[in-house]
């Protein structure tokens, strides 16, 4: 491998995060508990400059590091997007840490190296690079999923997650050595070349594609690769669950895309019809399990197995038209989904019933009345969820469902609207028990609502992104469609 000092400029943003990952590390251990709060704006002020250096590479289509690493706008895009949650998580992480008595730096270093991870895995142009980047995101995730040690349900939500983790990775790496047993390389634009023009008559190919079908099904939580999912969201710390369900699933996606349309892409019509089922499973269970929840983030995760099945609409369109309309639409989709999930998660995280977090739905009775702002909030969140206009949600649905109609799939398309319906029931039943019933003031345990500067930051930019591109999506759908058109 030969590289230039050039290389290591366009680079510069990785180099970034994973210097000031490290700076956190050795800090951590020699700073005060009351001068701790500096590795949070140092890390922000990581981030601020790292959107800049990214944004300036919008338009470049350059591959590096011997063509291991491309830097293009499909790249640029999910890295803004990656920076931007990763900000969210720290401004919510700042106060929600004090208040649960975390006191752990390095947990800020293990969500740049996670954002690292990321990163490696949406600008990677060879599959043993996005391995790597999966694996440190996923390594670091484990981590922090059992900040919460004191408490078994996180300890065993980390341990399962660890555990399956290990197992998908596996999966997925047989699959990259399957895959470059049939085609001579781990390359993405080699591999679409040595497989032009072929279907899956080669064993050796069918087998390799079905595992990267099954290693990347674990990371997106798709059925029925999910069963992680609800365990995982529930017993990790809330901050750490809505930094998995909004930045791990947008890099898993756009790693997977990269894979599927660039490398793959000679074989659409194949993975396609693969990927219809596993969407409709998707839907069906994400869906259908989630009306019977009684706990907010194991309802949210079922929610987050179920958008899952909603983007997978546009791979599988993606596969039967010009890719850039059923791409983009999932591009658009996952950055949409973002504001609404995030804000969702927040108002968990800063909800309190007797000194610990209210994370069940009973928890949320009355809210109405004893914080009209949150329960406002968390009702703009819902709607935007269950996909009803004028939000964010309904435009993120929109464009999905017409990628479907316009692959010739309007059954899908009809198909998914019914599921988003049934959906509407348990994201408005949340909904109801804020307003329509009257809070129980005759426990010592009633339902606070935490409040702090950062909170406040993190559910403005929340609910600015819900209202504005339920109104306006324009710019991000132009971006998206930019983005798109840089995959070959």
């Amino acid at each position: 491998m030969t590289f230039s000092v050039g290389d290591l400029f366009l680079i510069l943003p990785e180099l970034l995060v994973i210097t000031t990952a490290c700076i956190v590390f050795v800090l951590d251990p020699v700073l005060r508990s009351s001068n701790k709060d500096g590795l949070v704006w140092l890390s922000l002020g990581t981030l601020a400059i790292c959107m800049g250096l990214t944004a300036s590479q919008i338009g470049e289509q350059t591959l590096i590091f011997s063509d291991l690493v491309v830097i293009d706008t499909y790249g640029a895009f999910w890295k803004l997007l990656l920076y931007f949650v990763t900000g969210l998580t720290i401004l919510l992480s700042y106060s929600y840490l004090k208040e649960e008595r975390l006191y752990f730096g390095e947990y800020y270093g293990f969500i740049l190296l996670a954002l690292t991870g990321m990163m490696v895995m949406v600008s990677a142009s060879d599959l043993l690079t996005i391995y790597l980047g999966t694996e440190l995101m996923s390594l670091s995730l484990y981590t922090i999923t059992g900040l919460k040690r004191a408490e078994p349900r996180s300890l065993e939500a980390s341990a399962k997650y660890f555990v399956l983790g290990a197992f998908s990775s596996g999966i997925l790496l047989y699959g990259i050595s399957l895959l470059y047993g049939a085609t001579g390389s781990t390359r993405l634009p080699q591999i679409a070349v040595a497989i032009a023009g072929q279907g899956l008559s080669e064993p050796l190919l069918l087998f390799a594609t079905i595992l990267l079908a099954v290693g990347f099904g674990f990371k997106l939580a798709v059925a029925p690769f999910h069963m992680w999912t609800p365990d995982v969201y529930q017993g990790a710390p809330t901050s750490v669950t809505a930094f998995m369900a909004v930045a791990a699933k947008a890099a898993s996606f756009g790693a997977f895309l990269r894979v599927f349309v660039e490398g793959l892409g000679g074989l659409k019509a194949n993975w396609s019809a693969t990927f219809l089922l596993l969407c409709i499973a998707t839907l069906l269970i994400g869906n259908i399990v989630a009306l019977v929840q009684t706990n907010v983030k194991r309802m949210l995760a079922y929610s987050s197995i179920a958008h899952a099945g909603y983007a997978l609409i546009g791979v599988v369109a993606a596969g039967r038209i010009e890719q850039s309309s059923g791409i983009a639409s999932v591009l658009l989709y996952l950055a949409l989904y973002t504001f609404m999930t995030f804000g969702a998660f927040a108002i968990i995280a800063m909800l309190r019933k007797g000194g610990v977090e209210g994370e069940e739905i009973e928890d949320f009775t009355g809210l109405a009345k004893r914080h009209p702002m949150a329960a406002l909030l968390m009702l703009i969140f819902m709607v935007s969820l269950a996909g009803i206009p004028p939000t964010a949600g309904f435009v993120g649905k929109l464009y999905i469902f017409l990628s479907a109609v316009e692959a010739g799939l309007t059954w899908l398309a009809a198909l998914a609207l019914i599921f988003a319906a049934i959906s509407a029931y348990y994201y408005l039943r949340l909904v109801m028990v804020m307003y329509m019933r009257e809070p129980n003031d005759q426990t010592n345990s009633a339902p606070r609502f935490v409040m702090s500067p950062t909170l406040s930051i993190v559910l403005a930019c929340a609910v600015a992104g819900v209202v504005i591109f339920g109104i306006y999506p324009n710019p991000l759908v132009s971006f998206a469609t930019q983005a798109v058109s840089t995959l070959k």
